[in-house]
């Protein structure tokens, strides 16, 4: 696997082998870098057809339930990733489960309209710099905007709405996200478990937003960084063809269990 050194390699696929003959197995992964390789215009990410076909695999599994995990709100997720039927999808860092929308208070919604106003003011029309309306929250891209312009806008953000009171703020890789609902992929993560009452857990990630999640893992469980940056994940791999392999190891491995 070309992400990991030997002796690491072996170490996770141990780590593996155990997560396969767990009683009650919870896999859970981002998807942007993850599961589908970061490009310019988010709408254009699409799954790797591997890790599209090892998660279809784990979730027709008994005792085995697979979620995506993301930021992006969760009809966009659904919309842009098309994940095989029984992945469950948890959107917005959290705020948004299997398509419920987050219950917002009359102060909240005031608070999200507040939001949206001021980062439209603060974007402008700078060209490749765009706001994601969500549920309970707004982001902020800059990914695609000349970098100078791209950082000034995150400073104002920064200075401005994400310091409000009520107001929760995510960054990660050229993106801040606000959001009236004080949740975070580990706080999903821990949920999901809770629900499912798995034994075990794995999740996969490649985000700063990611590092919320490896922090509520337990004893047991397993988290898989993709890429480069400091993380609490064991684990480290290259790219998202790497998870592709890493899941459709985990697949048949379970599979021979059951």
């Amino acid at each position: 696997m070309s992400g990991l050194s030997p002796h690491r390699e072996l170490r996770l696929a141990d780590a593996l082998a155990v997560l396969a003959a767990t009683p009650r197995l919870l896999v859970a992964s981002d998807f942007d870098g993850t599961l589908a390789p970061i490009v310019s215009h988010p709408s254009d990410a699409r799954g790797l057809p591997a890790a599209m076909s090892a998660l279809r695999d784990l979730a027709n599994l008994p005792d085995t339930t697979v979620a995506a995990v993301s930021g992006r709100a969760l009809a966009d997720l659904a919309e842009v990733a098309q994940l095989p039927a029984g992945v469950r999808l948890v959107g917005s860092h959290g705020a948004e489960f299997d398509g419920s929308p987050p219950p917002l208070d009359p102060a909240q919604r005031e608070l999200h309209a507040r939001l949206s106003a001021a980062l439209e003011s603060i974007v402008g029309d700078v060209s490749g710099a765009w706001l994601e309306g969500k549920p309970a929250g707004v982001a902020v891209h800059v990914r695609a905007a000349e970098p100078t312009a791209g950082q000034r806008i995150l400073a104002e953000v920064r200075a401005g709405p994400a310091s409000w009171n009520g107001v929760s703020a995510t960054e990660g890789k050229a993106v801040i996200d606000l959001g009236v609902v004080h949740v975070d992929k580990g706080t999903a993560l821990t949920a999901l478990r809770r629900q499912t009452d798995a034994t075990r857990v794995a999740f996969f990630g490649d985000d700063v937003t990611d590092e919320k999640a490896f922090a509520a893992l337990g004893d047991g469980d397993v988290g898989v960084k993709v890429g480069p940056g400091e993380t609490l994940a064991r684990y480290r791999v290259a790219a998202p063809a790497d998870v592709a392999e890493l899941l459709t190891t985990l697949a048949a491995a379970r599979r021979r269990r059951h």
